[in-house]
């Protein structure tokens, strides 16, 4: 039988006095991490409650003089939070939703179906994953300018921000190492049962996949939430800007406090995605390693 061995020893733990101390350091460090991760998330909410000469006082303040909200209305209306927030919404869910189809059928028929070249084509996809990003960028925005054959304009549409999404490397060899784990037994006899290649995907591999989606779903989503550069580009006309691109354009001549106010109502969405689905990520990382 093999012992599992510990930092501490269970007869340290076993002693009163040791107990008392390991709970005492592990409680410091917890609480030591906490506040390294959640202080710049309370400095942001409380600067936006300040006044414009609290935020930029010297040595700061950690509790504003007089809490004001004034910070959080002006932003939602001088910076038309409203508009560009529901520009990220629609950007964010058509690539969510293009992402989703088209790399959970490229990853079922290079991980079920075995194509010819199979092997070469998912090696192809991932050696993208070898090349900087910013090297990527002028290609992508020649294509979105001029659509190849159909010679078709995308700048100032959604499909700027969609289509490019669907080439995702990472996400498509993430769900492709999933379908590999998943129990052949299950597949075969759904198609003993007469089940077709399309209706195996639907009944049976997608529901057992709800992990690994979720997963890829938040990589999705959150992808393009907080992506500036590519925006940037393809979107000149300032009504269909997303919320990431009109912080910065919309800045110009805008108090700091509004600014913060209108950052933290910016991230808000996000951190509500993950607070609801954080189970679902956890159990999606978990599933990628392990063997079905």
């Amino acid at each position: 039988m093999s012992s599992t061995r510990t930092l501490v020893s269970p007869a340290v733990l076993a002693r009163p006095r040791g107990r008392a101390i390991y709970w005492t350091v592990f409680t410091g460090i917890v609480l030591l991490f906490a506040l390294a991760f959640l202080f710049p998330v309370y400095w942001m909410v409380t600067g936006a409650m300040k006044s414009p000469d609290e935020v930029a006082r010297t040595p700061p303040d950690l509790l504003p003089d007089r809490w004001s909200t004034s910070g959080w209305t002006d932003a939602w209306e001088l910076m038309q939070l409203p508009t560009h927030l529901w520009n990220t919404v629609v950007q964010a869910a058509g690539a969510w939703l293009f992402q989703l189809v088209f790399c959970t059928a490229a990853a079922y028929a290079l991980s079920r179906l075995r194509p010819a070249f199979g092997n070469v084509v998912l090696g192809g996809i991932l050696a993208t994953l070898m090349v900087p990003a910013q090297a990527l960028v002028v290609p992508k925005y020649l294509v979105v300018a001029d659509l190849p054959l159909i010679h078709t304009s995308l700048l100032n549409d959604p499909l700027a921000i969609w289509l490019p999404a669907v080439a995702n490397a990472f996400n498509l060899y993430l769900l492709k190492r999933f379908f590999d784990q998943l129990p052949r037994d299950v597949l075969e006899a759904a198609g003993i049962d007469g089940a077709g290649r399309l209706r195996t995907l639907w009944s049976i591999v997608l529901p057992m996949s709800r992990p690994v989606l979720g997963v890829v779903s938040i990589f999705a989503l959150v992808a393009v939430w907080q992506d500036f550069l590519w925006p940037l580009m393809v979107f000149s006309d300032t009504d269909k800007q997303p919320i990431s691109v009109a912080l910065v354009q919309l800045s110009q001549n805008i108090q700091l406090t509004v600014l913060i106010a209108a950052m933290v109502i910016a991230s808000i969405p996000m951190v509500a995605l993950f607070l609801v689905f954080q189970r679902h990520i956890i159990a999606g990382i978990g599933a990628g390693s392990t063997k079905g």
